[in-house]
């Protein structure tokens, strides 16, 4: 289990992922030293990792929840083969480990998964069942992850870290295009990567990798993220919960559940199952005390489908690509 130090760490690194250890020392009251050798410890003890993700919508991609029924014999060759693809993250087994859930990113108007639904699914023996649902509409995820990440600072620390905002030369957007290609896999790999790393791995100057940073982050289009093994904090069950809400109560029901401290994620989706959320607790006694009792008291939720999540085979993965739209001029 994380010690307080080691959870005010991570509360300090899921503010601001890039954020000097320097400045995490003088909040937290350490020396810079231990907080480096604290972060290199959860690092290798914990999976901790700082990872940059991209605004999908910026970078011009769709996200789709697939989720594929197997057989047991062929269900870990399949999920493992989600896990080599490059449009794939957040792969999952659940339901005693013959379900398997992936998220899967496609340029924004192409068919859905095209390449992976009508061409490789089919192909696969094993596969018993494919469902896809396009992502509407996020309402608790990304940077606003589950906040049992979020319980070892108190507010004054919190603003003490909250990330400086960067002025933008215009009041446009930023537009993630392929020249970012480069950024944003180095930062997959290490949102913590420094300047000169990140100017060597996309032939820019540090300056250069530093304004398009700021910019990106500024404008929303970047942000980071921390992934953590969350047994360490004390969770043993998680679930899929596909939920079917009435049109008219969607966006009531989706908001309440985004402030439960229980969920992770909320999402609208397409399909008979429109609400999706993932679910992190203490164990099953309280994942079927949030089920009856707070989920329970939605009367909206119509039905309710609780896949258990075995394992998390891959979390956060480098988009493959972005859409080929001009850059922005005067962004770097």
């Amino acid at each position: 289990m994380l010690d307080d130090l080691d959870r005010a760490l991570v509360h300090a690194l899921h503010i601001d992922g890039r954020a000097p250890f320097t400045r995490i020392a003088e909040v937290l009251g350490v020396s810079t030293q231990t907080v480096t050798r604290r972060y290199r410890r959860l690092r290798t003890e914990a999976s901790l990792r700082v990872v940059g993700l991209a605004d999908p919508h910026r970078a011009g991609l769709a996200q789709w929840m697939v989720r594929l029924t197997a057989n047991p014999r062929t269900s870990q060759d399949v999920a493992h083969a989600l896990v080599r693809r490059t449009d794939t993250s957040w792969v999952k087994l659940a339901s005693g480990g013959t379900e398997i859930f992936a998220l899967v990113h496609t340029p924004a108007g192409a068919a859905g998964g095209h390449s992976l639904l009508l061409h490789d699914i089919p192909r696969t023996s094993g596969i018993t069942a494919v469902s896809a649902h396009y992502l509407l509409h996020t309402y608790l995820g990304g940077p606003t992850a589950w906040r049992g990440h979020l319980d070892a600072l108190d507010e004054d620390r919190q603003r003490m870290l909250e990330p400086h905002p960067a002025a933008r030369p215009s009041a446009a957007e930023p537009v993630i295009t392929q020249a970012d290609a480069a950024l944003l896999a180095a930062l997959q790999r290490d949102g913590r990567a420094g300047y000169a790393e990140l100017a060597a791995a996309t032939g820019w100057s540090p300056a250069t990798v530093a304004r398009r940073l700021a910019d990106l982050r500024a404008g929303g289009a970047l942000f980071f993220d921390l992934e953590l093994d969350d047994t360490l904090l004390g969770v043993t069950t998680q679930a899929l919960l596909w939920m079917s809400v009435s049109p008219a109560r969607l966006d009531h029901v989706a908001r309440t559940l985004a402030g439960h401290q229980e969920l992770a994620v909320v999402a609208a989706t397409t399909g008979p199952t429109n609400l999706v959320a993932h679910a992190l607790c203490a164990g099953p006694a309280e994942l079927h005390h949030y089920l009856t009792h707070r989920l329970g008291a939605l009367g909206a939720v119509r039905t309710l489908e609780t896949a258990p999540v075995l394992r998390t085979l891959k979390a956060a993965a480098a988009f493959p690509r972005v859409a080929s739209v001009p850059y922005a001029p005067g962004s770097r």
